[in-house]
């Protein structure tokens, strides 16, 4: 989940469609991810909950449950602020961690944080010297 995060901070499209699962991939566009990804400034992620499950454990194991990734990201997109929670669910392919889908828990804007409130991405810092310089 945090690399997928770090992907999409860094505009990083290609390897955000790569760590699709298949079958998810044919709902996606690489050309679409890249635009959307250029357009949006990700200012933070809290993962709340992840099962703790290795690849050796999650393939050799009874329970195929697909495991969870719980977060909320805070992100700048169109000059407007969004918070988004939401439960990731993972599977395997080729030895690897795949995203496959999600349920969107909370996605909402949020209204412009006054000067002097804490900034949104976390920083120490007030608004005024953080994020609204990316306005």
């Amino acid at each position: 989940m945090r690399s997928r995060y770090s992907a999409y901070a860094s505009n990083n499209a290609d390897y955000i469609y790569q760590t699709y699962a298949e079958q998810s991939k044919a709902q996606q566009s690489l050309t679409d991810i890249a635009a959307w990804a250029s357009q949006t400034q990700w200012l933070r992620l809290s993962v709340l909950q992840s099962d703790d499950i290795t690849l050796d454990e999650y393939i050799h194991g009874n329970d195929k449950t697909l495991p969870v990734v719980h977060f909320i990201a805070f992100y700048l997109h169109d000059k407007t602020f969004y918070h988004m929670e939401e439960a990731s669910r993972f599977t395997i392919e080729d030895q690897q961690w795949r995203y496959l889908d999600g349920d969107i828990i909370t996605h909402q804007a949020l209204k412009t944080p006054k000067r002097n409130d804490p900034c949104l991405c976390g920083s120490t810092k007030k608004f005024k010297q953080c994020c609204n310089l990316k306005l």
